[in-house]
């Protein structure tokens, strides 16, 4: 069987030159960013940077608030050295696995394309590290603001550098399933399907049918035999070992855009810790789902897993055994489009003073995605992730939302206080296929009474939104691990990030974070953290939207 391989590794010599990397973007060139500062120096291997992370202490005395501003200083160490990267993807024969690999093929390559408007270029465009900017400062000359490409502030990989490979419970060749997923255009899949077509098979995946629908049987068949899951387990670690020794890579990113599971119960005693995780893969327990399998296999081979479906692959021993690894992990979720434009407007509502009284969301479909959230336990994954996302926006109003009364119980209705009717449906519509159809409805209260009601209609094509996440969720998460920390006060070792990368958020439609922290689902508080920690990697304070010096004599 043919490795899910890619980018001339294990090809042939006589085809290894029709495999180089040729489009333009992919040349190397020298950093692009230098910071004179005393926070900030540079090595061969490494950016040093100082950073003051500015905050406050707030207390509440007799209903006055005692605000005390809080500073602790950091020191950051990145490596200049951009890992050799692989991304081994669960699920690359469905759409967005397929879309990934034929698109970061047309761009490696140069590949462009009839289409009924004309001939189009390949592009990164969608892809926030490669198609949009940040403000480094001002031109003193000019006044004008400066802007650079995020993937410019620190060395990161290229899309085009990327080793792709993966499993899938679906055996059909990458050409045909690029065919099947019917996302591309006619003329990029011709001219696309023969390199495609040398990426081969997938590997076989893992299928425990309880936790997918049913209608998704007759595709399961490339899948690792048998029921042990002890055995799966080992299956994978060692597809990944070897993935990552036949392609002489520094690291492997495992990535989940196979098809939503059902929720795994969180049961004491299987699940909750890492030993008890650990245990229940031993013994097969039917709670472990197969995105937990690849999840552990990650962690235990040191390398970063993420969760671009809904389901609660991350139960608490997974967290706890990442912890214990100090792997990385992240999830949940991607977030492309009608959560996206949710996470956006919810707040520009309430931060507006107007207070939602409902949001009501539907969308249809008619990919293998939508074919799989037809069921109802798989729906549900999909319907919590959907969710969640303006609770904390809701939460940061206490004028338009009473909060929880004293004593709630944590995790119970109640413990949210008042919140908007939110209602989520999804159909599944076969004739539309990739092409997604969304609607929203925001029913608000507005000034004495009154009532204002605005609907939106989205229509995307959904696994060419979700593509560039995957990829600039990959490119981070390696960056990451690339970034270490340490207390500007001490002289100690400079030690990895916590191990659930939480500034993954911007992508991701249930954020993970550390537990015991609040989840951030608005959209520009995501941002503005991303692109503080890039700067703060540099030594680079965030820009002050204030402008003082053009409000001032």
């Amino acid at each position: 069987m043919a490795p899910a391989y890619s980018s001339g590794l294990n090809t042939p010599e006589s085809e290894l030159e029709s495999l180089v990397p040729v489009h333009p973007t992919a040349t190397r060139r020298p950093y692009p960013i230098v910071v004179q500062s005393e926070n900030t120096s540079y090595s061969d291997e490494f950016i040093t940077s100082k950073f003051v992370n500015r905050g406050a202490a707030v207390t509440v005395r007799d209903g006055q608030f005692v605000v005390a501003p809080t500073s602790k200083a950091y020191e950051f160490q990145t490596a200049r050295k951009v890992a050799k990267t692989g991304l081994m993807m669960i699920g690359i024969g469905g759409n967005n696995g397929t879309t990934l690999c034929a698109t970061v093929l047309a761009n490696r390559h140069n590949i462009s394309w009839h289409t009924k408007s004309g001939i189009q270029q390949p592009n990164y465009i969608g892809s926030m590290l490669r198609a949009s900017t940040v403000s480094l400062g001002m031109d003193p000359s000019t006044g004008k603001d400066v802007h650079v490409p995020v993937c410019d502030v620190l060395p990161m990989a290229h899309p085009n550098d990327l080793v792709l490979g993966g499993w899938d419970i679906s055996g059909v060749p990458m050409d045909e399933a690029m065919k099947r997923a019917e996302v591309l255009d006619w003329d990029l899949q011709r001219q696309v399907a023969p390199r495609m077509a040398q990426l081969g098979r997938p590997l076989p995946s893992i299928y425990y049918p309880d936790f997918i629908a049913a209608n998704q049987e007759a595709r399961a068949d490339n899948v690792i035999l048998g029921t042990d899951k002890q055995v799966h387990l080992e299956h994978i670690r060692a597809d990944i070992r070897r993935f990552k020794q036949e392609n002489g890579l520094d690291r492997v990113v495992v990535f989940w855009t196979a098809n939503t599971e059902r929720y795994a119960d969180v049961i004491p005693g299987i699940n909750d810790t890492a030993d008890n995780i650990l245990k229940a893969i031993e013994t097969s327990h039917s709670e472990v789902s197969p995105s937990t399998v690849f999840a552990v296999a990650a962690i235990l081979e040191g390398e970063p897993f993420v969760n671009g479906a809904p389901q609660n692959t991350f139960v608490p021993g997974v967290i706890e055994l990442a912890e214990r690894h100090k792997s990385f992990i992240g999830g949940d979720d991607l977030k492309s489009g009608q959560t996206k434009l949710k996470s956006v407007f919810a707040e520009f509502l309430v931060n507006a003073g107007i207070k939602p009284l409902s949001i009501a969301s539907y969308n249809h479909l008619g990919n293998n995605d939508g074919h799989n959230l037809s069921a109802e336990r798989q729906f549900k994954s999909k319907e919590i992730s959907k969710s969640s996302v303006v609770d904390d926006m809701v939460a940061a109003n206490p004028l338009l939302y009473k909060p929880p009364a004293p004593g709630v119980p944590k995790g119970s209705k109640e413990a949210k206080g008042e919140h908007p009717d939110h209602i989520v449906v999804i159909k599944y519509v076969p004739a539309v296929g990739d092409s997604k159809r969304a609607i929203d409805e925001y029913y608000s209260e507005i000034f004495c009474g009154g009532r204002s009601t605005i609907n939106i209609f989205n229509e995307c094509e959904d696994s060419l939104l979700a593509t560039p996440l995957i990829l600039d969720l990959t490119i981070l998460t390696e960056l990451l691990t690339r970034v270490k920390y340490r207390d500007a006060s001490a002289s100690g070792e400079f030690a990895p990030l916590y191990s659930v990368l939480s500034l993954l958020s911007y992508m991701l439609k249930a954020p993970l974070v550390k537990p015991g922290t609040d989840v951030v689902n608005s959209l520009n508080r995501q941002r503005n953290a991303l692109e503080a920690f890039l700067k703060a990697c540099i030594g680079l304070e965030s820009n002050s939207d204030l402008l003082l010096e053009t409000r001032i004599w």
